[in-house]
């Protein structure tokens, strides 16, 4: 599949990541989305598929999160259908996981960028040290819904933490928690460079506008809820 466009911008930044990695000792080549690798994997899964009639993945419960629900089991694959695991997979030390979307119908492949992973499980252990001392979460005020922002002084920051786009490498997204405890990512940043750049013709308010993330990128919005524009704002699509 081919990632045209705004994609591009995407790739360069996290390439120039990879760049200030492999300063560190490393080529860096574990931090670079490649469309070479991802088509590689996706024929892998097709031929997997086509052979077996179920897809290469591992188990997990109806409680994962829609876009980490499907992860590409790379054992299936490398028994005679793919020579090599990709060098950026987190099984190979890299930093994205291969994950499997609509897999009941085109199986496609696409990448979760990890970098978020490690900024949000150091503020869920502040967030845990926090309730621990006073027995309530730092809440600072409701943003929509069921989604609060944190007050992140009270956790010791001197600015709100934020975490690396993977589809536009100048943005940084903010990091709220939902009333359940649960932090999310707001890819709101995203949605609407995204709608500017694409045609969304046939999207309407409610439609979930991450979506248009998925279809135009190699990468899911990990940590993510439902987002959809109305009156041409981008909103969370939650109670």
């Amino acid at each position: 599949m081919k990632f045209p466009g705004i994609f591009t911008a995407a790739l360069a930044g996290l390439i120039l990541m990879s760049g200030c990695l492999a300063e560190g000792g490393s080529n860096g080549s574990e931090a670079v989305p490649s469309e070479d690798e991802l088509n590689r994997v996706e024929s892998a899964v097709e031929q997997y598929r086509e052979e077996t009639e179920v897809l290469p993945i591992q188990t997990r419960d109806a409680e994962t999160p829609e876009f980490r629900r499907y992860p590409i089991d790379f054992q299936r694959l490398t028994a005679g259908y793919l020579s090599e695991i990709p060098g950026n997979s987190f099984e190979r030390g890299g930093i994205f996981q291969y994950v499997i979307v609509d897999p009941e119908e085109s199986a496609e492949v696409r990448l979760i960028d990890l970098r978020a992973a490690n900024i949000i499980q150091e503020l869920e252990r502040k967030i845990h040290q926090y309730r621990s001392e006073y027995s309530y979460a730092p809440v600072k005020e409701v943003v929509d819904g069921e989604i609060v922002e944190l007050d992140y002084e009270a956790l010791n920051y001197d600015e709100p933490p934020t975490v690396p786009s993977p589809f536009e490498p100048n943005h940084r997204l903010p990091v709220y928690m939902k009333t359940s405890g649960e932090l999310i990512v707001d890819y709101s940043l995203d949605i609407q460079s995204y709608k500017d750049e694409y045609d969304t013709s046939e999207y309407s308010a409610g439609d979930d506008y991450r979506q248009l993330l998925v279809e135009n990128a190699m990468f899911v919005p990990d940590y993510s809820v439902e987002q959809t524009v109305i009156d041409g704002e981008v909103k969370f699509a939650v109670p």
